[in-house]
């Protein structure tokens, strides 16, 4: 094959496909690391180093459009979202200083290592719950969705224990966070737009009367704080907590849980990262940083250039879209060598960017930390033979930044 009959590898990119995305990824980091992709419209960005400066100046690279849908809303949604009332901003990753400064400045305060400890008690339970429903599916006969049963709830019941959701409502705000991930971040049709807009609008007016709730009869949970700091003079408007609880009830579960099922599919392809970690605990903290590089949730976050910039010697116009592949970048080898190796032993497995980098970095990152080491703690040592499924090959929505399975068949010895 000659050089014109070469097709490149960046000519068949589909940046919504993330069902086995990193060989792409790496042929982009050797052969052409940032390049302009025009069925999207976007400039793709796949090193370490060129996406860490991109995020590191945010007065050049601005996150207004980290929200933007990338498909642009049908009318007919918009005006679901009108008459809905839907005003909804995003509480922090579209914002830029100084109202993102103000507002983190508050929410970080509410949101943090003291109201994280306070709980730990009731992840483990949260975890253990979940962990006896997986062993009772199995006793119907395998395989079994671990997705479904355990990676999918755990993370919302620890979250809504935070934000003082009672437990019924679960499921619906599940739903909620799906329908608002795939509106901003998918590729959906102008009929696939419309109940997906019903579901924002239900999804902004849950939030408005927990906060007349809470208002009413404050607790000890994340949005009475916020409610307590602004009552008490902190610089936060009220559509402007609503906004950081509209993002916190998505962001802070939705991650997560993908984080728990792509955490088992690697873990059991790779028997020595499980064995490992059953046989010593105290590789697991270090194994769940690895797992957040070498197979995070975010595999990719938007910027937009305020003016003309170069950015690893290629030239970006004023107001270019930029796409940064995060997933691509946590497995440099300029950064981790032999970044396509899973390996829980890894000594700077922690300075992924499976949690973004700089002013942006992820508020929930401790509590993200403490879900995943409450699973796998629980989990080598309920479930040692723990084994994916014969034939279950994982398969991906369609998505440009997060990486969802859509399942997560497993067996183990035992079942029924």
């Amino acid at each position: 094959m000659n050089a014109h009959d070469r097709v490149r590898s960046t000519d068949a990119f589909d940046p919504f496909d993330l069902n086995a995305p990193h060989a792409q990824w790496k042929s982009f980091r050797e052969e052409e690391p940032i390049f302009y992709h025009e069925p999207s419209g976007y400039w793709v960005v796949s090193r370490y180093d060129d996406i860490k400066a991109i995020f590191d100046d945010w007065q050049t690279f601005s996150s207004e459009n980290a929200q933007k849908p990338m498909r642009p809303m049908c009318d007919a949604a918009r005006k679901v979202l009108t008459d809905g009332g839907f005003t909804a901003y995003s509480g922090l990753t579209a914002r830029v200083p100084p109202d993102h400064t103000r507002i983190r400045k508050v929410a970080q305060g509410c949101f943090g290592p003291r109201r994280f400890k306070s709980i730990e008690p009731q992840i483990a339970e949260i975890v253990e719950r979940h962990l006896d429903a997986l062993e009772e599916a199995g006793k119907n006969g395998g395989p079994v969705d671990f997705w479904q049963v355990v990676a999918y709830p755990v993370p919302a019941y620890v979250l809504f224990t935070l934000m003082g959701i009672p437990d019924e409502d679960v499921p619906k705000v599940k739903q909620f966070g799906e329908s608002r991930a795939r509106m901003t971040w998918s590729d959906l049709t102008d009929e696939e737009q419309i109940p997906v807009a019903h579901d924002m609008v239900a999804y902004w007016k849950y939030i408005h009367d927990l906060l007349d709730m809470r208002r009413e009869n404050p607790g000890d949970d994340f949005p009475s704080d916020l409610l307590r700091l602004q009552a008490e003079g902190a610089d936060i408007t009220n559509d402007e907590i609503a906004g950081v609880l509209y993002s916190t009830l998505f962001a802070g579960h939705e991650t997560t849980s993908t984080f728990m099922g792509n955490y088992v599919i690697e873990a059991l392809r790779d028997r020595g990262a499980w064995d490992a970690v059953k046989a010593d605990a105290s590789l697991i903290p270090n194994a769940v940083e690895e797992m957040l590089r070498f197979t995070p949730s975010v595999v990719g976050w938007r910027r937009k250039a305020r003016h003309a910039a170069t950015v690893g010697g290629v030239d970006l116009p004023e107001g270019a879209e930029i796409l940064m592949i995060t997933g691509s970048a946590n497995r440099d080898e300029s950064q981790f060598p032999e970044g396509e190796r899973l390996d829980i032993t890894r000594t700077n497995a922690r300075t992924h960017l499976a949690f973004g980098y700089g002013i942006h970095y992820c508020l929930g990152f401790q509590l993200a930390k403490m879900e995943g080491k409450a699973l796998v703690e629980q989990l080598v040592a309920r479930f040692p033979t723990m084994r994916l499924a014969p034939g279950f090959t994982p398969e991906y929505n369609r998505n440009i930044t997060f990486r969802v399975p859509k399942s997560v068949m497993v067996e183990w010895d035992g079942m029924a």
